[in-house]
């Protein structure tokens, strides 16, 4: 979290970007106001910053409301990959949060961690939400569990035992009863986490799957763990996960890849 004594030490960059981070999947623009608080920066700062960043198209201004810029999403299209996959996800991560209530993200296997790529926020609710681009252990996230129990088993295996940090009291420190879990998960089709990537939320996710049973990314729903009921939540996220592994298999017309 970022305090007091963060906004007085960091770097213009470090300024600009919480500004950027400071933007959701789902807003429709947002003050100046509204952007200090969620940077946890003097408004007088943020009104500077958003001036340059519109003058170099990185931000737009609509009336007393700011926008991600043209630009921004221009230079965002050479991630081709996870653009596109962005792009088929987007609806579909809508209509679960719709349906649940909770806050839903896409997420990618990259080495031993999850990076996230996209949230839909749900209702308001005390479990942390990440943003687009943070890096979790596999291990310690229902998303990467989803994607770990479609990756070969050897992989699977060497990912585990390569990184098994402690992110929370309950994280699984375990190798051998975490590949247990990931053969359930592959059997049930969706794994889940309570309060293992941390205190007080849970987590439910689906691997969707690419040529054959490739894990392509993993889609979940997050809430606190008093929300959150995985019986009633793992239906809807198994069924996410499905239309979008039919979606992406008709985009890329049988070519073996993601579009």
């Amino acid at each position: 979290m970022r305090t007091a004594d963060w906004t007085e030490s960091v770097s213009v960059l470090d300024r600009i970007t919480a500004v950027f981070e400071a933007f959701g999947e789902d807003d429709e623009g947002l003050g100046v106001s509204e952007l200090a608080r969620r940077a946890n920066l003097p408004k007088s700062t943020v009104s500077r910053i958003a001036n340059d960043l519109v003058g170099q198209r990185l931000l737009d201004r609509e009336g007393d409301k700011l926008y991600l810029g043209v630009h921004l999403f221009e230079m965002g299209q050479t991630v081709e990959q996870p653009r596109r996959l962005r792009h088929f996800a987007l609806p579909v991560m809508t209509e679960l949060r719709n349906l649940t209530g909770q806050t839903v993200h896409l997420a990618v296997l990259e080495g031993t961690d999850v990076v996230f790529l996209s949230v839909v926020r749900g209702r308001p609710t005390q479990a942390p939400v990440a943003r687009v681009g943070t890096r979790l252990p596999a291990s310690a996230t229902a998303l990467g569990k989803a994607m770990l129990a479609f990756t070969p088993p050897e992989v699977a295996e060497r990912i585990v035992n390569a990184d098994l940090r402690r992110l929370a009291s309950r994280t699984t420190g375990d190798a051998s009863a975490l590949l247990l879990e990931l053969a359930d998960a592959r059997r049930s089709g969706f794994a889940s986490e309570r309060e293992e990537s941390a205190a007080g939320r849970c987590c439910i996710a689906s691997a969707i799957l690419g040529s054959g049973t490739v894990p392509v990314a993993a889609i979940s729903v997050t809430g606190t763990s008093e929300e959150l009921d995985p019986g009633r939540a793992a239906p809807a996220v198994r069924a996410a996960a499905m239309t979008l592994t039919r979606r992406l298999d008709a985009g890329r017309g049988g070519a073996g890849r993601v579009p």
